[in-house]
């Protein structure tokens, strides 16, 4: 097989000659994933489990972002933990997506920065002791910065999930699980994971 050799995010180059198949590039793709799998920190997730539980019991809200992929992601995340991981007797976890009012974040965008269009939705809805949760590839999204920022400033507790090596909301957040591909489509593959691992975890209690 041919190997691969990142450049820079998303970006490849053949070591060798010729062109790639689609098979070969199956092959690194699997292997990539697999050995993201391997280092998963599990123990991050464990962490990130008990505080949701204690979101839960404590009646706070989680409030989840991302961009692009990452937008589908954090609504993934925002269905999964309200509805599938819901059981009968329990408080149903209050969770939603910021990435899904799209009248409200282009008129945040619009007129006044894309930079704003989390942090300034938090303004209105975000609690002390709530847990916002940003997903991004490379950490470095201003508008998940500006959202982190706000998110401590109002003492609400910050999980970054995140690729790459992490960027700034690594060194800024509460807590981390960290992916760190070169490759965005395993990192986003490996973050979806992530929140079906939660999921399936709180429904099984």
């Amino acid at each position: 097989m041919k190997k691969i050799n990142s450049t820079r995010p998303g970006a490849f180059h053949l070591v060798g000659p010729g062109k790639l198949s689609a098979q070969d590039f199956a092959a690194w793709y699997r292997a990539e994933s697999l050995q993201h799998w391997e280092n998963l920190d599990i123990g991050a997730i464990d962490a990130l489990a008990k505080k949701i539980e204690r979101a839960e019991k404590e009646g706070r809200e989680i409030f989840v972002m991302g961009n692009g992929g990452s937008a589908a992601t954090a609504s993934h995340w925002a269905t999964d933990l309200s509805k599938t991981a819901y059981i009968a007797g329990r408080p149903q976890i209050r969770c939603r997506s910021l990435s899904e009012n799209i009248p409200y974040l282009t008129a945040i965008g619009n007129d006044l920065s894309f930079d704003e269009i989390f942090s300034r939705q938090l303004e209105n809805i975000l609690n002390p002791g709530d847990l916002v949760i940003l997903i991004s590839g490379s950490g470095n999204s201003q508008n998940l910065i500006k959202a982190c920022r706000l998110a401590k400033k109002k003492k609400a507790q910050t999980v970054g999930i995140l690729g790459f090596d992490g960027g700034e909301l690594k060194k800024m957040v509460d807590l981390s699980i960290l992916v760190p591909s070169s490759q965005y489509g395993v990192i986003e593959d490996m973050h979806m994971a992530i929140g079906h691992i939660l999921t399936f975890y709180l429904k099984q209690r």
